[in-house]
């Protein structure tokens, strides 16, 4: 983290906190590092609240650096393993908030448009816990551009033999190495959707007593096909799981989510994206929908509580014998005193 000299939309030069990260260029590979590079340029095309502002690509002795806006709080992923730790999952109204969040930032990101009017139509392609960031205001912010597909003119298609996805959250299409839509986006946030609200990762086998083994069509696949990023098991094995994931599979691991949820988790969750929500708008507006008709609405200042709650309950890692996912982002009451007051800073 440091602080920087942004300039506001009225012209002034105001401090900020930023993120930087060194961008790991690969040696003597030109295709890869122009591929870099074009993923910063895109990311920096996308303004919306609900998603992690990146400002550009700098370089300090010969180094590349990513600098982007700071968010915080935690990751989506440490909210949910926090939760089970304490025996439960997150609350439905805040999982549904987060989820209507997110998909309102993929419906912009799709509909994006270049200088020149021309649609961007950008597929994020990570769409996971790890890359939600639920900031202590009570904002979210979906971050990890890394690996977003567009039709940005004058852009490089992917190698045909990599996969470049989150594949652990990936749609049927991503793994049939299809060109995805905003479509594909969405199938992983119903995937997200359904592990926040089951506390369960959808796609680990019911039955935890069969020996491991990969099928024949999972060995052929690995041998056609790699992934740009690691996967918990071989790509195989993820496209056999990935490509029979059917509307049985969602009822057994939401069995005890309510059913105007679970509705909404079906749609998500087609094979066929002709079957699913057709943009991030729908879903989004769907989602929202089920929120109003609980009562008392569900903005940032619940969601907020209920991250503070969530920090106030957790329970020691010498208690669990876990290990937290990310070093620090379980604020202490300082740090959480700080960020409020940051966030009071900014609102006025």
């Amino acid at each position: 983290m440091a602080i920087a000299r942004r300039t506001s939309l009225q012209g002034e030069s105001v401090p900020c906190l930023v993120i930087i990260k060194r961008v790991e260029m690969p040696p003597e590979d030109e295709r890869r590092q122009r591929a870099v590079v074009e993923e910063v340029q895109l990311a920096t095309r996308l303004h919306h609240p609900g998603i992690a502002q990146v400002y550009e690509l700098a370089e300090h002795q010969g180094e590349p650096y990513v600098v982007m806006e700071h968010s915080p709080g935690l990751f989506l992923a440490t909210a949910m393993e926090t939760a089970l730790l304490l025996g439960r999952t997150l609350a439905l109204a805040h999982a549904v908030y987060i989820a209507a969040e997110v998909a309102d930032a993929l419906h912009y990101a799709w509909n994006s448009q270049d200088e020149e009017g021309r649609p961007l139509h950008v597929v994020h392609r990570a769409v996971s816990p790890m890359s939600i960031r639920l900031e202590s205001s009570g904002r979210v912010k979906l971050t990890d551009f890394g690996v977003a597909y567009s039709r940005m003119v004058g852009r490089l298609d992917t190698p045909s033999k990599v996969l470049r996805a989150e594949l652990d959250y990936a749609a049927p299409e991503v793994m049939r190495h299809q060109e995805p839509d905003g479509r594909a986006d969405l199938y992983s946030l119903g995937m997200v959707l359904l592990e926040m609200l089951s506390g369960q990762y959808p796609l680990d086998s019911p039955d935890v007593r069969l020996p491991f083994g990969e099928s024949p069509e999972a060995i052929r696949y690995n041998a056609r096909v790699r992934a740009e990023r690691p996967t918990w098991t071989s790509v195989g094995e993820l496209a056999d799981r990935i490509l029979s994931f059917g509307p049985e599979d969602v009822e057994r691991v939401a069995r005890k989510v309510p059913e105007p949820l679970k509705r909404i988790l079906h749609k998500a969750l087609r094979g066929n994206p002709d079957e699913r929500y057709q943009s991030g708008g729908e879903m989004r507006d769907e989602l929202c929908a089920w929120l109003s008709g609980q009562g008392k609405r569900f903005g940032r200042s619940r969601a907020a509580a209920e991250l503070r709650a969530l920090d106030r309950d957790k329970p020691a890692p010498q208690e669990t014998g876990a290990f937290p996912i990310e070093k620090g982002v379980l604020l202490t009451p300082e740090e959480e005193a700080t960020a409020e007051e940051e966030e009071m800073e900014r609102s006025e």
